[in-house]
């Protein structure tokens, strides 16, 4: 997710921000499946991941709220 958003912050254009920007949504979200999973499967118990899924939440949160303003500026 980092460097994705490392790339969209030296976006070439709001377009290109925002196509960055989806980039880090969906790492943030195959992230939170990932941590799921390993919950899931047994190998990771949930309250050892606890605070990296809220992290993980959050930072998607964030993401798409930045996609969805980049887009009303858009306009």
């Amino acid at each position: 997710m980092g460097a994705n958003y490392r790339a969209a912050c030296r976006a070439k254009s709001p377009a290109d921000f925002i196509s960055k920007m989806g980039i880090v949504e969906e790492e943030a979200d195959e992230t939170i499946y990932w941590m799921e999973l390993l919950i899931l499967s047994g190998l990771v118990r949930k309250s050892n991941i606890t605070s990296l899924l809220d992290e993980a939440d959050q930072i998607l949160a964030m993401t798409v709220s930045s996609i969805k303003t980049a887009r009303l500026r858009k306009k």
